[in-house]
Protein backbone atom coordinates (compact mmCIF):
# COMPACT_ATOMS: atom_id res chain seq x y z
CA UNK A 1 0.00 0.00 0.00
CA UNK A 2 1.40 3.41 -0.95
CA UNK A 3 2.15 5.90 1.81
CA UNK A 4 1.53 8.84 -0.55
CA UNK A 5 -1.27 11.04 0.78
CA UNK A 6 -1.54 13.52 -2.06
CA UNK A 7 0.33 14.00 -5.32
CA UNK A 8 0.42 16.63 -8.06
CA UNK A 9 1.43 15.89 -11.64
CA UNK A 10 2.17 18.76 -14.03
CA UNK A 11 -0.26 21.02 -12.17
CA UNK A 12 -0.83 24.54 -13.48
CA UNK A 13 -2.89 27.31 -11.91
CA UNK A 14 -3.92 30.56 -13.58
CA UNK A 15 -5.18 33.51 -11.54
CA UNK A 16 -6.82 35.70 -14.11
CA UNK A 17 -4.23 36.28 -16.82
CA UNK A 18 -1.33 35.43 -14.51
CA UNK A 19 0.28 32.00 -14.41
CA UNK A 20 0.59 31.44 -10.67
CA UNK A 21 1.89 27.85 -10.87
CA UNK A 22 3.14 25.78 -13.77
CA UNK A 23 4.29 22.19 -14.17
CA UNK A 24 4.31 21.44 -10.44
CA UNK A 25 5.11 17.84 -9.55
CA UNK A 26 4.88 17.01 -5.87
CA UNK A 27 4.05 14.11 -3.54
CA UNK A 28 3.44 14.27 0.22
CA UNK A 29 4.00 11.06 2.15
CA UNK A 30 2.65 10.00 5.50
CA UNK A 31 4.50 11.33 8.53
CA UNK A 32 6.92 13.72 6.82
CA UNK A 33 7.34 17.43 7.52
CA UNK A 34 7.64 19.39 4.29
CA UNK A 35 8.32 23.13 4.13
CA UNK A 36 7.61 25.29 1.09
CA UNK A 37 9.80 28.37 0.77
CA UNK A 38 9.90 31.05 -1.88
CA UNK A 39 9.84 34.82 -2.43
CA UNK A 40 6.69 36.92 -2.29
CA UNK A 41 4.41 36.17 -5.22
CA UNK A 42 5.98 32.76 -5.84
CA UNK A 43 2.68 30.87 -5.50
CA UNK A 44 3.14 29.37 -2.03
CA UNK A 45 -0.35 30.15 -0.73
CA UNK A 46 -1.81 29.33 -4.15
CA UNK A 47 -0.21 25.89 -3.91
CA UNK A 48 -1.70 25.23 -0.47
CA UNK A 49 -5.14 26.47 -1.51
CA UNK A 50 -4.98 24.20 -4.54
CA UNK A 51 -4.13 21.24 -2.33
CA UNK A 52 -7.17 21.86 -0.11
CA UNK A 53 -9.42 22.32 -3.18
CA UNK A 54 -10.03 26.03 -2.57
CA UNK A 55 -8.56 26.71 -6.03
CA UNK A 56 -9.14 24.51 -9.04
CA UNK A 57 -6.07 23.84 -11.19
CA UNK A 58 -6.25 24.81 -14.85
CA UNK A 59 -4.10 21.87 -15.88
CA UNK A 60 -2.48 18.72 -14.58
CA UNK A 61 -3.71 16.12 -12.14
CA UNK A 62 -4.14 15.94 -8.36
CA UNK A 63 -4.48 12.53 -6.73
CA UNK A 64 -5.56 12.19 -3.10
CA UNK A 65 -5.63 9.11 -0.92
CA UNK A 66 -9.25 7.87 -0.57
CA UNK A 67 -11.00 9.53 2.39
CA UNK A 68 -8.03 11.81 2.98
CA UNK A 69 -8.54 14.04 6.02
CA UNK A 70 -6.87 17.45 5.84
CA UNK A 71 -6.39 19.88 8.71
CA UNK A 72 -5.82 23.45 7.50
CA UNK A 73 -4.49 26.43 9.45
CA UNK A 74 -5.02 29.58 7.32
CA UNK A 75 -2.68 32.52 7.05
CA UNK A 76 -5.23 34.84 8.64
CA UNK A 77 -8.69 34.63 10.13
CA UNK A 78 -10.77 37.72 10.79
CA UNK A 79 -13.37 37.66 13.56
CA UNK A 80 -15.56 40.68 14.15
CA UNK A 81 -14.30 42.21 17.42
CA UNK A 82 -17.88 42.89 18.55
CA UNK A 83 -18.88 39.23 18.19
CA UNK A 84 -19.12 37.38 21.52
CA UNK A 85 -17.56 34.01 20.72
CA UNK A 86 -15.81 31.68 23.12
CA UNK A 87 -13.06 29.32 22.02
CA UNK A 88 -15.29 26.35 22.78
CA UNK A 89 -18.11 27.76 20.65
CA UNK A 90 -15.66 28.56 17.84
CA UNK A 91 -14.60 24.93 17.69
CA UNK A 92 -18.24 23.95 17.08
CA UNK A 93 -18.62 26.16 14.01
CA UNK A 94 -19.95 25.22 11.53
CA UNK A 95 -20.44 21.67 12.87
CA UNK A 96 -20.92 20.93 16.52
CA UNK A 97 -18.28 18.79 18.23
CA UNK A 98 -18.71 17.17 21.62
CA UNK A 99 -16.82 18.34 24.68
CA UNK A 100 -14.41 15.39 24.76
CA UNK A 101 -13.30 15.95 21.14
CA UNK A 102 -12.92 19.70 21.67
CA UNK A 103 -10.95 19.22 24.88
CA UNK A 104 -8.59 16.74 23.25
CA UNK A 105 -7.97 19.04 20.28
CA UNK A 106 -7.20 21.98 22.57
CA UNK A 107 -4.82 19.86 24.65
CA UNK A 108 -3.09 18.54 21.51
CA UNK A 109 -2.61 22.14 20.34
CA UNK A 110 -1.23 23.29 23.69
CA UNK A 111 -4.34 25.38 24.36
CA UNK A 112 -6.08 23.24 26.95
CA UNK A 113 -6.91 26.14 29.29
CA UNK A 114 -8.46 28.45 26.69
CA UNK A 115 -11.89 26.87 26.15
CA UNK A 116 -13.86 29.53 28.06
CA UNK A 117 -11.90 32.51 26.75
CA UNK A 118 -13.30 34.95 24.20
CA UNK A 119 -11.69 34.61 20.77
CA UNK A 120 -11.22 38.38 20.52
CA UNK A 121 -9.32 38.43 23.82
CA UNK A 122 -6.63 35.96 22.80
CA UNK A 123 -3.01 36.86 22.13
CA UNK A 124 -1.56 36.11 18.71
CA UNK A 125 0.07 32.90 19.90
CA UNK A 126 -3.07 31.72 21.67
CA UNK A 127 -5.18 32.48 18.61
CA UNK A 128 -2.91 30.38 16.39
CA UNK A 129 -3.06 27.46 18.82
CA UNK A 130 -6.85 27.61 18.73
CA UNK A 131 -6.74 27.55 14.92
CA UNK A 132 -4.41 24.55 15.21
CA UNK A 133 -6.87 22.85 17.58
CA UNK A 134 -9.66 23.38 15.05
CA UNK A 135 -7.50 21.82 12.34
CA UNK A 136 -6.93 18.77 14.55
CA UNK A 137 -10.61 18.10 15.23
CA UNK A 138 -10.94 15.56 12.43
CA UNK A 139 -7.71 13.67 13.25
CA UNK A 140 -6.05 14.71 9.96
CA UNK A 141 -3.77 12.59 7.81
CA UNK A 142 -2.05 15.80 6.73
CA UNK A 143 -1.80 19.15 8.50
CA UNK A 144 -1.37 22.16 6.20
CA UNK A 145 -0.22 25.50 7.60
CA UNK A 146 0.01 28.75 5.65
CA UNK A 147 2.37 31.21 7.38
CA UNK A 148 0.93 30.07 10.72
CA UNK A 149 3.38 32.09 12.82
CA UNK A 150 2.97 35.37 10.95
CA UNK A 151 2.92 38.19 13.48
CA UNK A 152 4.37 36.15 16.35
CA UNK A 153 7.66 37.04 18.00
CA UNK A 154 10.61 34.67 17.79
CA UNK A 155 9.93 32.80 21.08
CA UNK A 156 6.26 32.47 20.11
CA UNK A 157 7.19 31.06 16.72
CA UNK A 158 9.65 28.61 18.24
CA UNK A 159 7.03 27.39 20.72
CA UNK A 160 4.48 26.95 17.95
CA UNK A 161 6.86 24.93 15.77
CA UNK A 162 7.73 22.76 18.78
CA UNK A 163 4.00 22.12 19.18
CA UNK A 164 3.75 21.16 15.50
CA UNK A 165 6.56 18.64 15.94
CA UNK A 166 4.69 17.19 18.92
CA UNK A 167 1.48 16.98 16.86
CA UNK A 168 3.32 15.08 14.14
CA UNK A 169 4.61 12.65 16.75
CA UNK A 170 1.23 12.18 18.42
CA UNK A 171 -0.90 11.95 15.28
CA UNK A 172 1.58 10.41 12.86
CA UNK A 173 0.32 12.92 10.31
CA UNK A 174 2.24 14.61 7.54
CA UNK A 175 2.86 18.34 7.91
CA UNK A 176 3.07 20.73 4.96
CA UNK A 177 3.82 24.33 5.82
CA UNK A 178 4.76 27.64 4.28
CA UNK A 179 6.93 30.08 6.21
CA UNK A 180 9.36 32.94 5.75
CA UNK A 181 11.34 31.91 8.84
CA UNK A 182 13.79 29.96 6.76
CA UNK A 183 16.34 28.84 9.32
CA UNK A 184 13.73 27.61 11.81
CA UNK A 185 11.39 25.77 9.47
CA UNK A 186 14.19 24.29 7.41
CA UNK A 187 15.82 22.92 10.53
CA UNK A 188 12.51 21.33 11.53
CA UNK A 189 11.79 19.85 8.10
CA UNK A 190 12.44 16.49 6.54
CA UNK A 191 12.17 18.01 3.07
CA UNK A 192 12.23 21.55 1.70
CA UNK A 193 10.62 22.68 -1.56
CA UNK A 194 11.84 25.91 -3.12
CA UNK A 195 8.99 27.41 -5.15
CA UNK A 196 8.96 30.27 -7.61
CA UNK A 197 5.96 29.58 -9.83
CA UNK A 198 7.41 26.11 -10.28
CA UNK A 199 9.58 23.90 -8.09
CA UNK A 200 13.14 25.20 -8.48
CA UNK A 201 14.72 22.57 -6.25
CA UNK A 202 13.77 20.26 -3.42
CA UNK A 203 15.31 17.80 -1.01
CA UNK A 204 16.81 17.63 2.48
CA UNK A 205 17.42 21.07 4.05
CA UNK A 206 21.20 20.83 3.67
CA UNK A 207 20.87 20.07 -0.04
CA UNK A 208 18.41 22.87 -0.77
CA UNK A 209 20.33 25.45 1.29
CA UNK A 210 23.41 24.86 -0.84
CA UNK A 211 21.57 24.76 -4.18
CA UNK A 212 22.32 27.59 -6.64
CA UNK A 213 18.58 28.05 -7.27
CA UNK A 214 17.91 28.58 -3.55
CA UNK A 215 20.83 30.97 -3.11
CA UNK A 216 19.74 32.95 -6.16
CA UNK A 217 16.45 33.64 -4.40
CA UNK A 218 17.54 34.02 -0.77
CA UNK A 219 21.30 34.59 -0.78
CA UNK A 220 23.82 32.52 1.12
CA UNK A 221 23.24 33.98 4.59
CA UNK A 222 20.64 31.38 5.53
CA UNK A 223 23.21 28.62 5.19
CA UNK A 224 24.96 29.92 8.29
CA UNK A 225 21.71 30.03 10.24
CA UNK A 226 20.90 26.51 9.14
CA UNK A 227 24.26 25.29 10.44
CA UNK A 228 23.24 26.39 13.92
CA UNK A 229 20.43 23.84 13.87
CA UNK A 230 21.84 20.97 11.84
CA UNK A 231 25.21 19.36 11.52
CA UNK A 232 26.73 20.22 8.18
CA UNK A 233 27.14 17.39 5.69
CA UNK A 234 28.77 17.25 2.29
CA UNK A 235 26.11 16.97 -0.36
CA UNK A 236 25.98 17.55 -4.06
CA UNK A 237 23.06 19.07 -5.87
CA UNK A 238 22.71 18.36 -9.55
CA UNK A 239 19.23 19.67 -10.21
CA UNK A 240 19.02 22.51 -12.69
CA UNK A 241 16.53 25.25 -13.28
CA UNK A 242 16.31 26.93 -16.63
CA UNK A 243 13.89 29.67 -15.60
CA UNK A 244 14.78 33.27 -14.93
CA UNK A 245 14.12 34.40 -11.37
CA UNK A 246 15.16 38.00 -11.86
CA UNK A 247 11.56 39.16 -11.79
CA UNK A 248 10.56 37.07 -8.79
CA UNK A 249 10.77 39.72 -6.10
CA UNK A 250 7.39 41.33 -6.53
CA UNK A 251 4.50 41.66 -4.12
CA UNK A 252 2.10 38.82 -3.63
CA UNK A 253 -1.25 39.27 -5.29
CA UNK A 254 -4.48 38.99 -3.39
CA UNK A 255 -4.79 35.30 -4.14
CA UNK A 256 -1.36 34.53 -2.71
CA UNK A 257 -2.03 36.44 0.51
CA UNK A 258 -5.40 34.97 1.24
CA UNK A 259 -7.47 35.83 4.27
CA UNK A 260 -10.24 33.63 5.60
CA UNK A 261 -13.22 35.45 7.09
CA UNK A 262 -15.70 34.25 9.66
Amino acid sequence: MSDTLISLKNVCVHIGAKVALHDVNLAIKSGEIVTVVGPNGSGKSTLLRTLVSAIKPTGGQITRMPNLRIGYVPQKLHIDPTLPLTVRRFLSLPRRVNDAVAEKALNDAGAGDLGKRQMTGLSGGQFQRVLLARALLNDPHILILDEATQGLDQPGSADFYAQIAQVRQNFGCAVLMVSHELHVVMAASDRVICLNGHICCEGAPEIVASAPEYRALFGSGTQGALALYRHEHSHTHDETCAHDHAQSHHNENSHDNSEATL
